[in-house]
């Protein structure tokens, strides 16, 4: 078991991980199950929730059932989140993270847990997926249950699409639902103004109206040839004309405001704009740090009730973090 001793003398272990962007995310039709076959493009970037696990207070009742109880989790968010968003007590990712590290070891796994949550909520971040990876890594550590890489990636798997990459992080592709992971070599230092929205958005009517839109899409999308070229020589430019997301427009139909919200980051100066994900947070590809502070600098200035984060990428999936 590794980590800190917190005040109480209890051990105590700090895990981070990062936001996701879809560099590309190509749709099939949908399946007899009901689900699509997807092929994306992931990239961490700097943008992070932090995971501090803390053992139990040794006087909690010894006796309980294994899984959540002996669980406790108390998140706070940073001011640009709506802390209305987040789930109800009993029903987070950490929960379920905990649950699953529980049945798979047969053993109680129990932490008194704190989130802190920069990455925006239901924003097609895949903040949610970075907190059950930091979840998994860091019980799996306070507790010293020694799971195996393959392991702590199956059981992520169990939890989300997103979360096997939220714990690889760096650049891969991602298939079947998205859980399926293979990094890929990225040559480039990517910067992003990422520009989340106060108003949620439903992934599965983005992709409802998406196969109203496409009811002639192929079963299997097509490769991700060019965005890989693409990672691979660092070029700016030439990722910028490879991004592509095929929920884009189904989710621009059904939020216009993300439409305009894409020119107004290109006549910002934005060199490509994006919806990520499924939405509503909409990216924008920028040639340098300074560049993107600059465009968020403009973004931010035109609408004072709007956020602009800049962050950078590739940045390294779930990993322990030192105290400061």
């Amino acid at each position: 078991m590794t980590g800190r001793r917190s005040l109480t003398g209890r051990r105590s272990l700090t895990v981070r991980a990062p936001a996701k962007i879809n560099l590309l995310l190509g749709v099939g039709a949908p399946r007899p199950d009901g689900f699509h076959t997807l092929v994306t493009v992931y990239q961490a970037v700097s943008l992070y929730d932090d995971v501090t696990v803390t053992e139990a207070d040794p006087g909690a009742d010894r006796g309980a059932d294994p899984g959540a109880d002996g669980l406790s989790v108390a998140t706070e968010v940073a001011s640009y989140i709506d802390p209305s968003h987040l789930p109800e007590p009993g029903h987070n990712i950490v929960d379920r993270a905990a649950a699953a590290l529980s049945s798979h070891h047969g053993r109680p796994v129990r932490a008194e847990v704190k989130v802190d949550k920069s990455i925006p909520i239901a924003g097609g971040l895949a903040g949610g997926s970075a907190d059950g990876a930091a979840a998994l890594l860091a019980l799996d550590r306070l507790h010293g249950l020694g799971t195996s890489d393959e392991d702590l990636l199956l059981l992520a798997a169990g939890l989300g699409s997103d979360v096997p990459f939220a714990l690889v992080g760096g650049s891969a592709i991602g298939e079947g639902h998205g859980e399926i992971v293979t990094p890929v070599e990225d040559r480039g230092s990517w910067w992003w103004v990422v520009v989340p929205s106060s108003e949620g958005m439903s992934t599965p009517a983005v992709y409802r109206h998406h196969d109203e839109l496409r009811p002639d899409a192929p079963v299997l999308p097509g490769p991700p040839g060019d965005v890989i070229a693409a990672l691979s020589s660092g070029d700016v430019r030439r990722l910028a004309d490879a991004l592509h997301n095929d929920l884009e427009q189904a989710a621009c139909d059904l939020r216009p405001d993300l439409a305009r919200l894409i020119i107004d980051g290109v006549d910002a100066g934005a060199v490509r704009g994006l919806v990520s994900g499924s939405g509503p947070t909409c990216v924008f590809l920028c040639e340098s740090g300074d560049h993107a502070r600059a465009v968020a600098g403009v973004l931010t200035a035109a609408d004072e009730q709007r956020v602009a984060l800049v962050a950078h990428g590739p940045v390294a999936g779930a990993h322990p973090v030192a105290p400061e």
